[in-house]
């Protein structure tokens, strides 16, 4: 899941963002609200977690922002504002959901994943040939043998089963499994893709993860 983290309290957001990234999440911050709309609607985040009371803009400037330009796009308000009056002007502003602080990391994590399922129905379990993927539990499974995956494995793994069948650029994917800070100069998608074939192919008997020569990756029960 790709997230951005829109809030101007720098410890909340280390925090937000050590939390997620821990589970294998990709996480941008922004600390005011100048420019949150834009890049919103610029990158292709699944969900941006919104503050209100921010510098520059306030977290329902930016909500307009967002509905105004890119309506698909989830947003969960995290705020210490608790009143009724406050709740009510969020959800009818757009808001999927509402948060108060002080919160708890795995609410926050599971009401994340609650809205991406809300987006995606359909994609609660992702297959491929005998590999499967449960979205909800993160667990994965290749010929009924439970498969251990390391959080940004998990990370990795997902989308390229939200996008089987077709050819991954590495910078698509470093785009989405990483954030927009990362060296893309780094071997790391290699290192990760390399890991993810011991775990998913080796002992299994058609490999499923291949790579297309001058472009990248791809998740194929056929060899392209």
């Amino acid at each position: 899941m790709r997230i951005l983290v829109v809030e101007d309290d720098r410890k909340v957001a280390r925090f937000l963002q050590a939390g997620l990234e821990q589970e294998g999440h990709a996480v941008d911050v922004l600390n005011e609200g100048s420019g949150a709309g834009e890049q919103a609607c610029a990158i292709d985040y699944d969900v941006v977690v919104l503050d209100l009371m921010l510098p520059g803009r306030s977290g329902f400037q930016v909500l307009r922002d967002i509905r105004g330009r890119k309506a698909e796009i989830a947003v969960l308000i995290l705020t210490a504002k608790d009143s009724v009056d406050d709740r009510v002007t969020g959800l009818d502003g757009g808001a999927d959901d509402y948060m108060v602080k002080p919160f708890t990391l795995a609410e926050l994590s599971a009401r994340l994943r609650a809205l991406l399922r809300r987006g995606r129905p359909h994609e609660v379990t992702l297959r491929l040939a005998d590999l499967e993927l449960d979205t909800i539990r993160r667990a994965v499974r290749r010929a009924g043998k439970t498969i251990e995956l390391k959080p940004k494995e998990y990370a990795l793994l997902e989308f390229l089963m939200q996008h089987t069948d077709r050819p991954l650029t590495r910078s698509l994917i470093i785009e989405h499994v990483w954030d927009i800070h990362f060296d893309s100069i780094s071997n790391v998608v290699e290192v990760h893709i390399n890991s993810l074939r011991n775990k998913i192919d080796r002992g299994f008997g058609i490999p499923l993860i291949h790579t297309v020569r001058g472009v990248g990756y791809m998740l194929t029960a056929a060899p392209p």
